[in-house]
């Protein structure tokens, strides 16, 4: 288990999503290591958040291509949580599998394939540097490169019974910003336009798009607004996020918040919307079950799968069309907490199944199972 020493390597690198030096510090160690590997590395540089890294291996034209996925940052700013440490049965650390472990994975299954002398082919690895805060540079450089491979996979936490993932919900952020009209609140009372009292309107019936039965939530998060206690609110805002399950829930709450902006529970209040969807749903598809069929046939591996409330940038490639699989890192726990944990086992049990996986990949050019 060496790889453990790469792994304390680069958890010990802070990786905080707007800590760019150490972003990239963390991107430069793997760029030597795919190197070593034989991949051509292809950076994308940018100029407030890491360099997105694309490692793309030899190219048979005739053959499907795959793409596993990863991303190099991580939630905690300098001298939060830092440290590295490990047990009997867990590794602990900030990334460790969300998801620096995730990228060790993919790198030492690779790392297997080349001892046994087996030459990577058409097995591509992107590593972002902005998912944690919603891929928002990334997600373009995603959507493009996708549509160039046929399968990818992700290398997100697996769940706790080792399941891969074949949905996650969808996910938007939106703002909406309120204009009143100050006023003294004991003189000129009616003069003014409270723009507090338009926003509890607008949380209230934008809390009603929930729909629990069909995964759909509104959550309003966060609301401000006014000057003070004798002072007609002349502003506030509203912050709130959508997931959803299924695309008509999304066109069907998307028309409603509309709706909500739009309309002026206070006469003489304006409101404006702004943000949007950040990554679409990923739905279990058809194709997504049989891939899981396939990987018992040619690992001798019973994957169980599951579904998430959570996002991850298999949202944007499985939008994309790709067939996607998410969950291939180790399983662990306590992710975006001081707890963060993985268990050493699932290092190994995820290196074979990968390790398999690529084989076969490799050997056969239409990828379905025996």
């Amino acid at each position: 288990m060496n790889y453990l020493n790469d792994l304390k390597t680069i958890i010990n690198m802070n990786s905080y999503t707007k800590n760019k030096t150490g972003v990239d510090k963390v991107g430069e160690i793997f760029d030597e290591w795919f190197k070593d590997l034989g991949f051509e590395l292809n950076i994308h540089n940018r100029g407030s958040i890491g360099n997105h890294r694309h490692y793309i291996s030899a190219c048979d034209k005739n053959s499907k291509k795959l793409l596993l996925l990863g991303h190099l940052d991580t939630v905690f700013p300098p001298n939060k949580f830092e440290d590295y440490s490990e047990d009997k049965e867990w590794i602990y650390g900030p990334g460790v599998c969300d998801m620096k472990g995730g990228n060790i994975v993919v790198l030492q299954a690779l790392r297997n394939l080349n001892k046994k002398k087996i030459d990577i082919k058409n097995i591509d690895v992107l590593f972002v540097s902005d998912e944690e805060t919603g891929s928002d540079d990334s997600k373009y450089l995603t959507a493009t490169l996708a549509k160039k491979y046929d399968y990818c996979f992700v290398y997100e936490a697996a769940g706790k019974n080792m399941e891969v993932v074949t949905a996650r919900k969808g996910v938007g952020t939106f703002f909406i910003d309120i204009q009143g009209k100050a006023a003294h609140a004991g003189n000129h009372y009616i003069d003014g336009h409270d723009a507090n009292l338009e926003a509890t309107y607008k949380l209230q019936n934008l809390v009603k798009l929930t729909n629990l039965e069909k995964g759909t939530t509104v959550n309003v998060g966060k609301i401000e607004g006014g000057i003070g206690a004798n002072t007609i609110s002349p502003h506030a805002n509203l912050v709130f996020e959508l997931r959803y399950k299924l695309l008509d829930e999304k066109q069907r709450v998307l028309k409603e918040i509309d709706k909500i902006v739009q309309t002026s529970f206070v006469k003489g209040t304006i409101s404006t919307l702004s943000g949007g969807i950040q990554r679409d749903v990923m739905q279990t598809s058809q194709e997504s079950l049989e891939l899981i069929k396939n990987i018992k046939n040619i690992t001798n591996t019973t994957l169980k799968h599951e579904e998430r409330g959570g996002v991850s940038d298999a949202n944007i490639v499985s939008s994309c069309g790709v067939i996607t699989l998410d969950g291939f890192g180790p399983f662990g726990d306590g992710d975006h907490t001081l707890k963060e944990r993985a268990n050493k086992k699932s290092f190994e049990s995820r290196i074979s199944l990968s390790e398999k996986l690529f084989i076969y990949f490799i050997k056969n050019s239409d990828f379905k199972g025996a």
